[in-house]
């Protein structure tokens, strides 16, 4: 029997690209922006707000923010945010954040790449569903993005 739970999405994606490959286009912000389609002002550092604007068409006047909690180079990227904040002038800032934490391990074919954002179960009940939903969908397809982009030119 499947177990299922409301407070967490977990993707992997084997990715056919060396570690440090696939810790440049996590750790990199520019890199990063490419294919998770945003636009930041400025570098990843544990413990920085990292602002920006997201550039996938029709989406282009919503903001995108993440505070970096923890980065291990080629092992770990974690970070906060609000969650499906797609709502135009909503404030999310009273609201807790989610967790996002990239896991890098080799294995023989490449790199494999596991996301886990958990916390949704804190996330107001009017937007949970929304927010859990919305997430699951985006991660599926930002694995896509990041496949695309690793197997790209370096």
């Amino acid at each position: 029997m499947a177990v299922t739970s409301t407070d967490r999405i977990e993707k992997r994606v084997l990715l056919r690209a060396p570690r440090s490959r696939v810790w440049r286009a996590l750790a990199d912000a520019e890199a990063f922006g490419q294919w998770f389609g945003v636009k930041l002002a400025s570098a990843f550092a544990p413990g920085a707000h990292v602002v920006g604007r997201i550039t996938h068409e029709g989406y282009e006047h919503l903001p995108f923010g993440v505070t970096i909690e923890r980065m291990e180079p080629e092992r770990l990227l974690a970070w906060r945010w609000h969650p499906n904040a797609v709502e135009p002038g909503a404030d999310y800032d009273a609201e807790p954040t989610t967790l996002v934490v990239f896991e890098l391990h080799d294995v023989e074919e490449g790199t494999m790449l596991t996301v886990v954002e958990s916390g949704f179960d804190s996330v107001p009940l009017a937007r949970r569903a929304d927010a859990y939903r919305g997430n699951d969908q985006g991660w599926t397809q930002q694995m896509e993005a990041i496949e695309r982009y690793v197997a790209g030119p370096a």
